[in-house]
């Protein structure tokens, strides 16, 4: 005869075998699969339909050749950034950083915003040097300095600034100057507001690994890189192709006509597009309908906060860092590209 414990012991069992068998259900084919099936099937041919159906209306060919020539401009400044971004992470030892900046923060700022101009790359690649700069010693508010420089003042950047913009100088000077007040500035305002607590740093290694070959970690870094960016590219490029060709000439002239409301609306544009700092040049000088100055603060904008900028910094420095120095950084770059733009431009 089984006692009373064990039969309520069996119960209990029988109860829990199916709710364990029902935690991990076998895998098969989804419930609504003849539905899916279908979609699959039909979808395609349908868009397929629309789009050869109205592929020769002029909107669609004006958007694709905006599109087009954006992507194909950008193209080899983007591939030129990544490949020298990948060559620095691969070959250049982090150590090299350390060493040139001033023992005294509030020098190694500025220092660290110029030294930016030697890291080739979109703004993805700078958050984890950043990161890899602070777990080495480096003060917070020089490698936070670096972090929005990089992107937005290294060669290949103001190159295709200058490609971009032809025979204007001044856009070029201006963007190298507006970027630079506003890492040098963002850099002295963590330096004297900033608060430890807001800062969990996550460790990272972007460097050079020992036991592992240097062309490989070139190769690896150059593939993700090239094809992150890449991707954001052709993003940026059919946004900025639709907002030409689908945003109404009326919403366009509400903005355009005030300085103060086409400057802030192509700082948010900024943000939302998130265009990599090699290509967002082309992007900037495809919006002929607004004013240099707020061509100027989308590109210093641009680099320095987007979406995915945003996303990088709080999964690398945690969410109270991101949305606060996030949120200063605009103001600032907005400040700063007026401030500098209405003077040169």
């Amino acid at each position: 005869m089984q006692t009373t414990d064990e039969l309520a012991g069996e119960a209990q069992a029988a109860v829990a075998a199916p709710a364990a068998a029902g935690a991990t259900p076998a895998r098969g084919w989804p419930r609504f699969w003849p539905l899916l099936l279908l979609g699959a099937a039909v979808l395609p041919g349908v868009v397929v339909f629309v789009v050869g159906r109205w592929s020769d209306a002029p909107a669609l060919q004006a958007w694709r050749t905006v599109c087009l020539a954006v992507t194909v401009q950008a193209l080899p400044f983007l591939l030129l950034g990544t490949a020298l971004s990948g060559a620095i992470n691969a070959f250049v030892p982090e150590r090299v950083f350390t060493r040139v900046l001033p023992r005294r923060p509030v020098l190694a700022v500025p220092v660290a915003g110029v030294a930016g101009a030697v890291l080739p790359g979109c703004e993805c690649a700078s958050v984890p040097v950043a990161n890899s700069l602070i777990g080495r010693g480096v003060t917070p508010a020089a490698a936070f300095a670096f972090l929005l420089s990089a992107p937005a003042i290294n060669p290949v950047v103001l190159t295709a600034t200058a490609i971009a913009f032809p025979g204007n100088p001044a856009m070029v000077l201006a963007r190298l100057l507006a970027s630079l007040a506003t890492a040098a500035v963002m850099g002295w305002l963590w330096l004297f507001l900033g608060r430890e607590k807001w800062l969990r740093p996550t460790v990272r290694h972007t460097g050079h690994r020992p036991g592992h070959s240097r062309w490989t970690e070139f190769r690896l870094g150059f593939q993700h890189d090239f094809l992150h960016a890449g991707g954001f590219l052709v993003v940026g490029a059919m946004a900025a192709a639709t907002f030409n060709v689908a945003v109404p000439r009326s919403v366009l002239d509400t903005f355009s006509g005030s300085p103060w409301l086409s400057v802030l609306f192509l700082a948010g544009l900024a943000v939302l597009l998130a265009v990599c700092s090699e290509a967002d040049a082309f992007v900037a000088a495809s919006l002929t309908g607004f004013s240099p100055l707020a061509r100027l603060t989308f590109m210093v904008v641009g680099p320095m906060v987007d979406l995915k900028l945003i996303a990088l910094q709080a999964g690398t420095f945690g969410r109270a860092f991101a949305s606060r120095f996030s949120a200063a950084t605009t103001v600032v770059a907005v400040l700063s590209s007026v401030l500098i733009g209405g003077a040169l431009l």
